[in-house]
């Protein structure tokens, strides 16, 4: 397998572009997505299922970590780029189902400016840690670890907030935003220095996972601070 940093600086190049114009199509994707859910009451419906219990919210989160994990699975290890985009495709849509609720009460029950300011601080967030990778050069493979391990007591958390019932609140929500951040740097130092030319695919859905991530918290931040 010849990865990036091994290629040709041309197909390097190309290689980079394709990632990033994938990851700009998936995040289109996911907008089209989820007008679509807005405009034929599917996300009022989400909203209604989540409310009704907390043990509701376990069901989708669960459902949605095990299919996820299977998309992202199959778009990382698949040769084919018709699979790959299989991949791409269903975890767009998990993720527009999982948005869904927040999205909803964020445009109905709060400030209308809630999700566009969270939408242009993740973007130049986002736009940050990217040049942060590319102006360094600096491999970011050994957040592997800390961010795994990270996630499992984030999880764990998330889990026991909905089983018994204590709200997460501010502090949690900037923890993660760091631990997003985290993903961020690691997912752009890989699309620099090890996936295959042919992943472009693989890498923008990696990117997009840790992207969501971000816009989620900064969405719950901004939404919490706009009540105050």
């Amino acid at each position: 397998m010849v990865t990036v940093a091994q290629s040709r600086p041309s197909e390097r190049a190309k290689f980079i572009q394709k990632t990033y114009l994938h990851l700009a199509g998936a995040v289109g994707a996911f907008i089209l997505v989820e007008f679509f859910l807005f405009q034929t009451g599917i996300a009022a419906a989400l909203t209604e299922f989540v409310a009704a219990s907390r043990f509701s919210w376990l069901l989708i989160l669960g459902a949605f970590m095990l299919l996820g994990w299977l998309a992202r699975g199959l778009a990382a290890r698949a040769d084919s780029t018709s699979t790959q985009y299989a991949g791409l495709g269903i975890y767009v849509v998990l993720e527009a189902l999982i948005f869904a609720p927040i999205l909803y009460i964020a445009a109905y029950f709060s400030d209308p400016s809630v999700i566009p300011t969270a939408a242009i601080l993740t973007l130049l967030m986002f736009a940050g840690l990217t040049a942060v990778v590319f102006i360094s050069r600096k491999d970011f493979s050994f957040l592997g670890s800390i961010l795994t391990i990270g996630g499992f007591i984030a999880l764990g958390v998330i889990i026991c907030s909905a089983l018994f019932g204590f709200t997460l609140g501010l502090f949690f929500s900037f923890i993660m935003v760091v631990f997003a951040a985290g993903a961020i740097l690691y997912d752009t130092s890989n699309v620099l220095h090890h996936y295959s030319t042919n992943q472009y695919v693989a890498a923008s859905l990696e990117l997009f996972a840790s992207v969501a991530l971000l816009f989620w918290y900064v969405l719950q931040i901004v939404m919490s601070l706009s009540r105050r």
